[in-house]
């Protein structure tokens, strides 16, 4: 599969940066706009079939310039979940008025858009009564998921209304090769990996007996490629997870055995404002049957090639 040329946002961010690697040699051009509020320039490949905006997604005149040289687009760039209870206005800006401004001007400026992917978050569903949770449904609870879902009504009204070729994945925890511990909002396995190599506490917000569905960043990618290249994820909305829980205690003892340093501590720390889910286990049977995806690596697979490469391999 070819893309042509392609527009990623939020590129120098840690699922931008894996999909730019991804989408490489694939394409023929790559535009990415980052903000660099988060994102690590340094993430990016050095390639001449790459150039890269260190500017908003907010900025029209900067999306009116490069969408007319673009076929896909890859909105990725957002403000994350710990940023947006901290400064709710910015996250309004980046990831609800941002998301609407890059549909309005692709509809405007692309006439030859092929696929739209919207990376969304199962950070909607909050603590979620139903398990595994499905596609259908929502529990708003904090303004990263408000922003986030909002792009997502916007993004079935522009399906509806001009018939541009969306398509909504919902990522689960993902983790892998490419997230730095050096972004302070990076995710607990990144965290807890830092934790082990300085020989300090693995820090746990609660008692640990909160769950996730972690996901392996390379199983996401080949869920982004999947969507962006089928004709039957047009106007869909996929759950991109495994499926199974893990509870933060589990991760933390997996990562001890990963790193053979199974004496390093566990240091207990008091809730944070954005720990409102206990649970999380996403139900992804959808987009195993239309799209044929599926999860390629188990939890310890995944903690072991990132371990390799927080180490310097490949």
């Amino acid at each position: 599969m070819r893309f042509s040329n392609v527009l990623v946002t939020g590129g120098a961010g840690f699922l931008g940066s894996q999909l730019v690697k991804k989408l490489l040699p694939l394409s023929n051009h790559i535009y990415i706009i980052d903000d660099l509020s988060t994102g690590n320039r340094a993430a990016i490949p050095s390639s001449d079939k790459i150039t890269f905006y260190e500017d908003s997604v907010t900025n029209g005149k900067l999306l009116e310039e490069v969408l007319p040289k673009v076929e896909y687009i890859f909105h990725f760039s957002c403000k994350n979940l710990v940023l947006s209870v901290k400064n709710m206005d910015d996250d309004f800006q980046t990831n609800l008025y941002g998301g609407y401004l890059l549909l309005q001007k692709a509809r405007e400026c692309c006439p030859d858009l092929k696929k739209f992917i919207y990376a969304s978050t199962t950070s909607i569903y909050s603590q979620s009564p139903i398990m595994p949770t499905p596609e259908s449904y929502y529990n708003i609870k904090l303004p990263y998921a408000a922003s986030k879902f909002s792009v997502e009504h916007y993004c079935h009204v522009y399906y509806e209304m001009y018939q541009m070729p969306i398509t909504i994945l919902r990522f689960s925890n993902v983790y892998g090769p490419g997230q730095l511990s050096s972004n302070p909002y990076c995710g607990v396995v990144a965290k807890f990996f830092e934790a082990v190599d300085r020989h300090e506490p693995m820090i746990i917000y609660g008692d640990g007996t909160q769950t996730r569905d972690f996901t392996y960043v390379e199983d996401a990618m080949d869920a982004v490629l999947l969507a962006a290249s089928s004709e039957k994820s047009i106007n869909q909305v996929y759950n991109v997870g495994t499926g199974i829980e893990t509870s933060v205690l589990d991760l933390a003892k997996a990562i001890q055995k990963v790193t053979n340093c199974e004496d390093v501590p566990l240091k207990f720390e008091p809730k944070r404002k954005v720990d409102v889910v206990q649970r999380r286990c996403i139900h992804a049977d959808k987009i195993k049957e239309e799209l044929h995806w599926h999860n390629r690596h188990s939890l310890i697979d995944g903690l072991v090639k990132t371990y390799i490469w927080l180490h310097g391999g490949d």
